[in-house]
């Protein structure tokens, strides 16, 4: 009844048990529930307290310290310098298996705030809240604009002014939140209906703003999934987009929705904290009660039932979100959500988790999954504070800066040095004494961000380049790219965009081996802007276009590119558009894309994806233009005339450049 469960609810506000295992009860929804409503005025979550899903961590953040990140696991690493375990070079592009924590490859020093990854790409912020991606591309999720797989960080520059918060990496697609509370989505809308929540089945190869249902609120945190996303507002509301086969949207339903939807089921109530899996959704939401006025965080689940991933004591389908009832004692703060694993954090640092104990990822020997059980009493001796899941592994960070994993070894993911199963935490020693602010768990790898160690004094005797002792004539200086010191003669160049230059668009003083890192990736720039870009699948104008036309388009401006963007969708919308013509649509996305060949590039859709039937069965609702004969007449006239705007609008940048 609703009495019995409101003193169950008021008793739980008091203690939070540190033990025990409970019996399965009746499910509980939230219109059992007697609530208070939340103001549309409450104050913004903060950053720290916000990022809680499956695919990044959070934590507190220490303004003081420099961040590096570190990696371990499947990773993507140019491999043109790297030799397979038999002795023979990788092909480029390869993903080799980092055993132990290693740190980031970057041809820039990065001082990184937080990161996010995905299955086969990762993102990450600096503390002057640039984004930088990397990784296999695909369909658009790296956000360049380009068809290119990158190796290493790269800046993305059509976010370099929006001073991006949060990151989250799905399987498929990316998204981005700002300071401002907006919210930015790019990568394969085409397959993947509704993904991106721009309400349209197009693929953005270039971050876009989310509007329509959003106008007016402030994004808070954002979870991506493998199928879907979700997302909170400031004022506690969650919404849900995507594929709904199994209802992991929360609204009742199994439809699709390719636009933000608010889950009705939460109105009135404060969701604190929600995370994505690949057909399920967990969050932890306040609930007020009305007799004690105490609030507490009490989990809920929705979605795919299959392997008892729900925590519910079977396996159905929930449609709706759903308090797990065994684990109502609690007070949550924080969930994640893995392949078929769920987990919940306490406010007092413990875990429950529930799902498939297949490789061990319970992190409970005695756990069979059917139903929520805690982990261990104090991982470590301490308490949790961040929780990050996998696709089958799981990584905490405790508060004493520690990091322990468990689940499936492969890949080394877990970062023991080995590929072996772990069942219960086990610490990550090689981070022992790194001070780890955050973790991050990719499908099969993982990502930290440690203190920098910054050079010792005794160290600093000596030239970091020559070893040469420094004396009345060998002065020291700082390399303001890599923070060692080095003598006048190893740091006699100057160069712009150093790491730790307080003003980028002025060069400063830098080593000779930080200025040829510096001057590489400024060359490396230049030719990927001007020649390296190839061509979008589908984009069947682009190959017509002149080479001067794409040199102008190219060299633009973000705001110039944005008219563009603008002006073709408008002239698509006034077109009657088939639903089953994806590519004429992709040319607003990028209109600077250039010359190049499909089959060098690798993408050839049927075999992107050749083990996943649900990719392929996407790709037989909406094919891409294969041939002139798929086109019907009107298709090829909306065609022409969204041709003719873009001829137009390169005319006149070709004319106010010549005033100019």
């Amino acid at each position: 009844t609703t009495d019995s469960l409101e003193n169950k609810l008021s008793s739980a506000n008091s203690k939070d048990r540190s033990s025990g295992e409970y019996a399965y009860s009746e499910r509980t929804d939230v219109s059992d529930m007697q609530v208070k409503s939340v103001s549309s005025s409450d104050i913004r979550v903060s950053v720290s307290s916000a990022l809680s899903t499956s695919s990044h961590g959070s934590g507190g953040e220490d303004s003081e310290s420099f961040g590096d990140v570190y990696v371990w696991g499947e990773v993507m690493c140019d491999t043109a310098s790297v030799s397979g375990s038999d002795g023979n070079t990788l092909s480029p592009g390869a993903t080799t298996d980092i055993l132990v924590p290693k740190p980031l490859e970057s041809n820039v020093m990065l001082d990184v705030s937080s990161v996010a990854c995905g299955v086969k790409h990762a993102a990450l912020i600096t503390r002057q809240a640039e984004v930088f991606t990397w990784g296999e591309e695909c369909s658009g999720r790296l956000g360049h604009g380009a068809g290119t797989s990158i190796f290493q960080p790269r800046l993305l520059e059509s976010l370099s002014t929006c001073n991006v918060e949060i990151m989250a990496c799905g399987e498929f697609h990316t998204c981005a939140v700002t300071a401002t509370g907006d919210l930015y989505t790019w990568g394969d809308g085409t397959h993947n209906a509704g993904l991106l929540g721009h309400g349209s089945t197009v693929s953005h190869w270039i971050p876009k703003r989310v509007s329509g249902p959003l106008e007016g609120l402030q994004v808070s945190t954002v979870s991506c999934g493998t199928w879907h996303t979700a997302l909170i507002t400031t004022s506690g509301l969650l919404y849900t987009f995507g594929d709904g086969t199994f209802g992991a949207l929360g609204h009742g339903n199994r439809e699709t929705i390719s636009y933000p939807k608010e889950v009705e089921s939460l109105k009135g109530l404060r969701t604190i904290s929600v995370s994505c899996g690949v057909w399920h959704s967990a969050a932890v939401v306040e609930i007020i009660m009305t007799q004690s006025n105490a609030s507490s965080g009490k989990l809920f689940t929705w979605g795919d039932g299959d392997k008892y991933r729900l925590g519910h004591g079977d396996r159905a389908s929930k449609l709706k979100p759903t308090c797990v009832s065994s684990l109502i004692d609690y007070n949550f703060h924080k969930s994640a959500c893995g392949h078929t694993l769920t987990i919940g954090l306490t406010t007092s640092g413990h875990m429950f988790t529930v799902g498939s104990s297949v490789y061990g990822q319970l992190g409970n020997p005695n756990n069979d999954g059917r139903y929520a059980r805690l982990v261990e009493d104090k991982v470590g001796g301490g308490g949790v504070v961040e929780v990050a899941c996998g696709s089958y592994h799981v990584a905490v960070l405790t508060n004493a800066g520690e990091v322990y994993t468990w689940g499936k070894g492969a890949n080394g993911r877990l970062g023991h040095g080995d590929i072996a199963d772990r069942k219960v935490p086990t610490l990550v020693e090689a981070l022992r004494d790194r001070s780890v602010k955050r973790i991050a768990c990719g499908s099969s790898f993982t990502a930290a961000i440690c203190q920098h160690k910054w050079v010792s004094g005794m160290e600093q005797s000596q030239c970091s380049a020559c070893r040469q002792p420094f004396g009345f004539t060998r002065k020291r200086h700082n390399c303001y790219h890599c923070g060692l010191v080095h003598c006048h003669s190893c740091s006699s160049k100057k160069a712009l965009r150093a790491a730790l230059s307080p003003n980028p668009g002025k060069p400063y003083r830098v080593c000779d081996s930080c200025h040829m890192k510096l001057s590489k990736v400024m060359d490396s720039g230049l030719s990927y802007n001007r020649n390296n870009i190839p061509r979008v699948p589908g984009d069947t104008k682009a190959e017509r276009m002149d080479t001067k036309a794409n040199r102008v388009a190219s060299s633009t401006s973000s705001d110039m590119i944005k008219s563009l963007d603008v002006k073709a969708a408008k002239q698509a919308k006034r077109s009657d558009h088939s639903p089953q013509f994806p590519a004429i649509l992709q040319m607003n996305d990028v209109p600077f894309i250039g010359s190049g060949d499909l089959h060098t590039t690798g993408f050839t859709v049927t075999n992107g994806y050749p083990n996943d039937p649900r990719y392929t069965s996407q790709f037989l609702r909406m094919p891409y233009l294969s041939s002139p004969s798929s086109v019907s007449s009107e298709s090829l006239e909306s065609f022409r005339d969204a041709n003719e705007l873009l001829k137009q609008e390169v005319q006149k940048l070709k004319e106010e450049r010549s005033i100019a």
